[in-house]
């Protein structure tokens, strides 16, 4: 019943926002309307350009100037304080960006190394979508430092993937007052259709001294500024170069020394090599190949407290997954992803297993499709970890002006001897299909989405679906978004990720102690809302004051309520960018199974718990060398209490070191027999930039929960662009009994890329 009238509720909210929209008669702006508005003329130079941040190259005197950008955010309709001024060329080989940044002599940097809070220093941004259909396209950007920072964009406005790296070049200069940059992307580093002459554009700067975010194109301040519904035009005098023969090479060697203490091995040493390229099928359409891929230069999970019940969600950081991921990943909600490419060379305690090799086509078929086509093959590891292939396929077909069909089609299929499949069946594959419809209105403040998937395991043929529902609107002050979903008990996942479906719980004896742990699967249906209201001061020290509320509803396969969540919170962002947030949580929880957070050798007991938590967090100014993040929760946890205190500290030695400690401690103190903890997370960085192209970056993470403390230092020179040589150092101990050892080793990787 309760479920229905939810139903009936969000329905009813739907109705009347869609019949409030239609009465009003605001200016639809975005889109085709935006690239007739703005336009930047782009025309070839056969005189050379060097790229040191000098303007005064003559190409730049005959290049169209776009200028009089629009602030953005905090404020959109408060003047700005400092133009921007960008002139654009090409040659057979390079696109060239000039650009002019008024500011004063004095800047916000936070860091010289790549792909790091580009956000938070002085800078600007490139946003480039060749294919012109505002569902996906390229950024890039460079802090006042000349440190760079690259991405993907996706047709979800919020979806900017940082962790996509490729080749280009730039060079900043300092004057009085303004400063300079010059940017050449090469042709072969862009995937476009050599035909069109129209591409979207947008620019975007990062005046941090006067807390002022603006863009070349007038975006609303409740859209990211690099959102893609918001480009204007390139306008090419004549059509952009065809690129041929666009591959890159990437061979590497690693090599290193390691010891496990825990089996006992003696100190082993490695020598190893594969192959990574980058293949131009089309202009548009990539394929990406690897041999024996090493991943060893990437930085170790950074580790979190979990008081939930269920796992905790780890973003994917190895860069040959990352091209064109959403094709593959953009499909679910959080807590339900179908594919996660984790999953693919990682076992579920995130063990490395050697992947043999693997393609993967991605890319633009024409401007309404984008297609994906995936397969690795991993080794095998262990009697429960045989040889597998994992192939996946999906498809994106722009419908309307920014709406989007989505399908997937995911096979995991493990090589296993007859007896190996007789003792686990279900191990043999995994497979999984999936149809998604995503509707954006063109102004991008009114959105709706649908979904449908299935999965197939062996002796499976029912309870393996998911059903999924929702729609939003993102207006200026007033926002609201609803998700349903509802996932039956046998849907499994083997490439992707649940968040709820396997609950952790313990076999008990006749008292209540624990005497093994297992694991249930246990379907259910949700619904997750959230609402918020923004005022947005256009003069004194606020910025905004945000209201919000969060519900969350779900219920077990048998109709009853087996959770709901009730958030409400207040936050205050001040013009000097620290805020204030105070919340407000209510929790009920019907546990069908036992569970525990503590050492206790008693469970808590399926049961009704009902508690309440509130929470306050300041963040100062990140402007300033020395800034922190202060915050404390407490009230009830289950039938028990919580404290939650956590800081975060960090300073910077402008623009060469960043050095921070974070601090968190959860108390947990639960009616005896079951227990009291203390967790400790604690979490100190030092992060060394001796140049734009050499860094050096050690974390230490103690953490009681996970009893390990794990130390991780890395040294990266870029000694040529996209050309790194990585050497890592990593050692794990316990934290109880103190300092004893796991595991250690230190590993060496030599990268070259090669474009031919």
């Amino acid at each position: 019943m309760c479920f229905r009238i939810y139903i009936y509720t969000l329905l009813s909210t739907f109705t009347i926002a869609i019949n409030t929209l239609a009465q009003e008669k605001t200016e639809q702006i975005g889109g085709a309307a935006y690239q007739e508005k703005y336009q930047h003329n782009i025309r070839k130079t056969s005189k050379p350009i060097v790229i040191d941040g000098d303007l005064s190259d003559a190409p730049w005197q005959e290049a169209s100037v776009s200028k009089n950008f629009a602030p953005h955010w905090p404020q959109d309709n408060v003047p700005l304080k400092r133009d921007t001024e960008v002139r654009m060329t090409f040659d057979d080989r390079f696109l060239y960006v000039g650009v002019v940044c008024r500011d004063t002599n004095t800047y916000v940097i936070q860091t010289l190394k790549r792909d790091a809070s580009f956000w938070d220093s002085d800078a600007f941004g490139l946003v480039l979508d060749p294919i012109n259909e505002r569902t996906n396209g390229f950024f890039f950007g460079v802090n006042v430092a000349n440190a760079q920072w690259d991405g993907l964009l996706t047709f979800v406005s919020d979806d900017l993937n940082g962790s996509w790296d490729n080749k280009w070049y730039s060079q900043t200069k300092l004057y009085d007052t303004y400063w300079t940059v010059e940017i050449a992307i090469p042709f072969k580093t862009l995937r476009y259709d050599p035909s069109k002459t129209k591409w979207g554009i947008n620019f975007e700067r990062n005046d941090l001294k006067n807390n002022q975010y603006s863009t070349w194109t007038f975006i609303p301040v409740n859209f990211n500024g690099y959102d893609l519904g918001y480009t204007g035009s390139l306008i090419w005098e004549e059509a952009p170069p065809a690129v041929k023969g666009n591959v890159s090479l990437i061979p590497y060697i690693t090599g290193g020394s390691s010891h496990d203490h825990l089996a006992d091995k003696p100190t082993q040493g490695t020598l190893n090599g594969g192959l990574d390229a980058k293949i131009a099928v089309t202009p548009s359409l990539n394929l990406d190949v690897t041999v024996n891929p090493d991943f060893s230069q990437i930085e170790v999970d950074r580790q979190v407290t979990n008081l939930t019940r269920f796992s905790i969600f780890f973003p994917e950081r190895r860069t040959f997954f990352l091209e064109n991921d959403d094709l593959f990943s953009g499909y679910g909600s959080p807590p339900f992803r179908p594919f996660f490419s984790r999953s693919v060379g990682l076992d579920r305690n995130a063990q490395p297993i050697r992947i043999l090799g693997g393609l993967r086509l991605s890319g633009n078929l024409n401007k309404h499709w984008r297609v994906g086509l995936m397969t690795m093959q991993t080794a095998a590891k262990d009697s429960l970890t045989p040889a597998q292939n994992f192939t996946a396929f999906s498809f994106n077909r722009k419908i309307f002006k920014r709406s989007l069909i989505k399908g997937y089609a995911l096979n995991r299929q493990g090589f296993m001897t007859e007896s190996e499949r007789k003792a686990n069946p279900s191990n043999e594959y995994g497979r999984n299909q999936g149809l998604e419809f995503t509707y954006s209105n063109v102004k991008g403040d009114l959105s709706a989405w649908a979904g449908y998937h299935l999965s197939q395991k062996p002796g499976i043929s029912k309870n393996n679906d998911v059903k999924q529902l929702g729609f939003g609107y993102f207006g200026r002050n007033f926002s609201f978004f609803a998700d349903y979903f509802g996932i039956g008990t046998d849907y499994y996942a083997d490439m992707g990720f649940l968040n709820r479906i396997e609950n952790a719980t313990f076999r008990l004896d006749k008292f209540g102690k624990i005497q093994s742990d297992t694991t249930i699967r246990l379907g259910y249906q949700q619904i997750y809302s959230e609402t918020e209201y923004t005022i947005r001061p256009k003069k004194g020290k606020v910025n905004m004051h945000t209201l919000g509320a969060e519900t969350f509803l779900l219920w077990n396969p048998n109709g009853a309520l087996g959770e709901h969540s009730t958030g409400l919170q207040y936050s205050i962002q001040f013009q000097n960018t620290s805020n204030f947030q105070v919340r407000y949580d209510y929790n009920f929880v019907n546990a069908l199974f036992p569970f525990t957070f503590t050492d206790s050798e008693y469970a808590l007991p399926a049961n009704h718990y009902q508690y309440g938590q509130y929470s306050l967090t300041y963040s100062s100014d990140y402007r300033k060398k020395f800034y922190y993040t202060a915050s404390f929760r407490a009230g009830g946890f289950y039938n028990g209490i919580l404290q939650q205190y956590s800081v975060e500290m960090n300073y910077r030695a402008q623009p060469w070191g960043n050095f921070s400690m974070a601090f968190e401690q959860n108390d947990i103190n639960l009616p005896y027999p079951y227990g009291t903890d203390r967790l400790l997370l604690i979490s100190p960085r030092v992060e060394v930039n001796f140049s734009t192209q050499l860094f050096w970056t050690t974390f230490l993470q103690f953490n009681t929960q996970r009893n390990n403390f794990n130390v991780n230092s890395r040294l990266q020179w870029r000694y040529k662009p996209m050309s790194d040589f990585f050497l890592v150092y990593t050692d794990n101990y316990y934290t109880d009994p103190l300092f004893r050892n796991k595991n250690r080793a230190i590993v060496f990787k030599l990268n070259f890329w090669l474009t031919v």
